[in-house]
């Protein structure tokens, strides 16, 4: 009989035994759910901590009248407090051999896999994920730890000698932590990008701030839970749930903070890049969003095609910084790829993405939902939909934020092809070569992924040289613009989706969280 930790499930394919994953996930479903509706506080150097703002309230997006907990909501003077404990906890942690550090955070990879079913449900509960999407979220998470625990052992923790000017000069080149992170986290993968981006800065020494999503604060607490199980120090890592309002600019203004690490809009991205450095520079490592486009060419297999748009597209509904938001599609091929689009479209089910054989769930939060409706109303203006466009409503909708996968066909001047819309909305645009499509998908502020399908080698390589993504994808039907996983796919964004065009999930990320320091000691 395989156990739970014996699967492995990813964004684009699944290493299991159907059955016996969908039952430990109704078995983990059922004591998470007796488990809702729970007070929880902050954790300051390892001690719960109560406050006197109104709690944060977390309801299911699936169906808003289940109250999944109870979350305290930080203050500033919290946030002060978290950064005096982290900055006095550090120290120690950077002293600590990094041997030493890759084993308590290999531990945390392991009880990662070990709750995975667990921490999967409570995903699929909180932020509307697919069983599928959820369990990706979580493997990844471990994979993520491993992957940069790695990348410190390779590099002998980021020490290695220098030239000699003198026979009695000795030289070393060190990369040492900066102190203080603050990370800020997102809704959309609220397991694997916290993970990622907190256990990047504690592999390299520092102590970590975190705020978890405010819509997703129980999954940060499973977080804070396991990281605290393994062995990391009290103050290394600190949890304090709360409004981004209150936290973001008392974090940002905090003197005592060394660096940001932040996925987030560009908005606010460009906000705390501008607002964070004021005495000294300082790192803020950003991941900002995307306008993704898919390139549909008149040789393009245009099953494959369809397929991996569609699971772009419509995947987590839409709301990946990864998600394929356009696509182009030569005249040529135009009339079979958008029926194929549209048949696909219409065949996924629709529901509660707790359940076994559902695909599409629901939005985050009524923001998302009025930013579809507001779409819709732009889009009216030389529009043409193939698919949806409307909000669902009554029976196992009624009490969720719920809309159609919508699919659009706009003319190539239509304002909502450069629009960062982050709900489930495909724009389609008639081009009439590849020279068009690349110089459509380029005019957006945006960077981060793109993907191509085409049967012609030549036209891959001039897509990958002229493209403007961090992250490409050619003839992926798992997944047109989306599925980055930890040493396979770099996740690095360009122009508006990134600050420093090194991203997660690739061999450079660790380093960007410490400093060089040169150290010659002569005989």
């Amino acid at each position: 009989m395989p156990t739970a930790t014996q699967f492995k499930v990813t964004y684009t394919s699944a290493n299991a035994d159907m059955g016996e994953f969908h039952k430990f996930f109704d078995e983990a479903l059922a004591l998470v759910k007796k488990r809702a509706g729970r007070e929880y506080p902050l954790y300051i150097y390892g001690q719960p901590v109560k406050s006197t703002l109104p709690p944060l309230t977390d309801t299911s997006p699936i169906n808003t009248s289940i109250v999944l907990g109870k979350f305290a909501s930080a203050t500033e003077q919290h946030v002060d407090q978290a950064v005096r404990a982290a900055r006095g906890a550090q120290k120690h942690w950077a002293r600590t051999p990094w041997q030493d550090r890759l084993k308590i955070m290999r531990k945390a990879a392991g009880g990662i896999r070990e709750r995975k079913f667990e921490l999967g449900a409570i995903m699929s509960l909180e932020v509307g994920k697919s069983r599928m999407e959820a369990m990706g979220d979580a493997e990844e998470s471990a994979d993520l730890i491993d992957y940069y625990c790695q990348q410190m052992k390779d590099n002998q923790g980021y020490i290695r000698p220098l030239g000699r000017l003198s026979p009695n000069e000795n030289t070393k080149d060190v990369l040492k932590p900066y102190g203080v992170f603050a990370c800020i986290a997102p809704f959309n993968f609220p397991l694997a990008l916290s993970t990622g981006m907190s256990s990047a800065a504690l592999i390299a020494g520092n102590s970590v701030i975190y705020k978890p999503p405010q819509d997703a604060p129980w999954i940060g607490l499973m977080l804070y839970e396991i990281y605290t199980k393994a062995g990391i120090p009290a103050g290394v890592f600190q949890y304090l749930s709360g409004r981004g309002s209150i936290m973001g600019n008392a974090l940002c203004h905090h003197p005592g903070v060394d660096g940001i690490v932040f996925t987030g809009s560009k908005k606010l991205g460009m906000k705390l890049h501008k607002e964070f450095s004021t005495q000294w520079v300082k790192p803020v490592l950003m991941e900002l969003g995307g306008k993704n486009p898919a390139i549909v060419t008149r040789t393009a297999d245009l099953d494959k095609a369809a397929q991996g748009v569609i699971r772009s597209a419509f995947g987590l509904q839409g709301q990946k910084c990864s998600a394929c938001s356009r696509v182009y599609v030569d005249n040529k091929a135009a009339a079979k790829f958008i029926e194929k689009l549209i048949d696909k479209t219409r065949a996924m089910k629709i529901g509660d993405p707790t359940e076994r054989d559902v695909f599409f769930g629901p939005v985050i939060n009524q923001a998302a939902v009025d930013k579809f409706v507001q779409a819709m109303e732009t889009a009216k203006k030389g529009e043409k939909v193939l698919a949806g466009g409307k909000r669902l409503t009554g029976g196992i909708f009624a009490r969720g934020y719920f809309v159609e996968p919508t699919i659009i066909e706009l003319p190539l001047d239509h304002p909502l092809w450069l629009e960062e819309l982050f709900v489930p909305v495909l724009c389609l645009g008639r081009v009439s070569s590849l020279e068009e499509a690349i110089k459509e998908s380029n005019k957006a502020e945006f960077g981060l992924t793109a993907g191509i399908f085409s049967q012609e080698s030549e036209e891959i390589e001039t897509f990958f040289n002229e493209i403007e993504a961090g992250v490409c994808y050619a003839n992926r039907a798992t997944g047109a613009t989306t599925g980055a996983w930890p040493g396979v796919q770099s996740f690095c964004g360009w122009k508006g989706s990134g600050s420093s065009g090194k991203g997660g999930c690739g061999p450079y990320y660790v380093a960007q969280f410490m400093r060089e320091q040169s150290q010659t000691i002569m005989e």
